[in-house]
């Protein structure tokens, strides 16, 4: 069965919003054959990405970069997946207060070293996400699930 791997460092209630959109959009019903897995940032493993057939990045915009924890997930995973995940499909999510900017380019920056393939816009929510927020992280967890799902 494909695996959808969310990779996500939800530190605050909004992101918490986030990622369960994401989550609930990846796990519809009207997407079969999928498995929903996450991860922690700080928990995922080189072997959660070789086992993945899509990966979905969440992060808050920390000081204009992406927060620590998804920096160190990229750090641990970077070499021993570069070769074997070429291809890989990815969507990203990103909270901030004020700018996503820097944080949004520097994942595309590594996911794009990496070889990923950007199978939807990033979803970049500044303060309170409203409705169309959630619903955009909606549709990027529908998005990766269909584009992975064996249907």
């Amino acid at each position: 069965m494909p695996r959808l791997l969310i990779v996500h460092h939800t530190t605050s209630p909004t992101l918490r919003e986030l990622f369960e959109s994401v989550r609930q959009g990846a796990g519809t019903d009207e997407i079969e054959g999928v498995e929903v897995v996450t991860r922690a940032a700080l928990r995922a493993t080189t072997t959660d990405v070789f086992e993945a057939d899509g990966v979905v990045l969440g992060t808050p915009a920390n000081i204009g970069y992406m927060s620590g924890a998804l920096k160190h997930f990229f750090d641990t995973i970077y070499y021993p997946c570069l070769e074997d995940t070429q291809r890989l499909p990815y969507g990203l999510y990103v909270h901030g207060n004020n700018d996503t900017t820097g944080a949004v380019r520097a994942v595309e920056s590594i996911a794009t070293g990496l070889g990923w393939e950007q199978v939807h816009r990033p979803v970049s929510v500044t303060g309170a996400p409203g409705k169309e927020d959630l619903a955009a992280c909606w549709e990027l967890g529908a998005t990766l699930a269909a584009t992975i799902s064996p249907d």
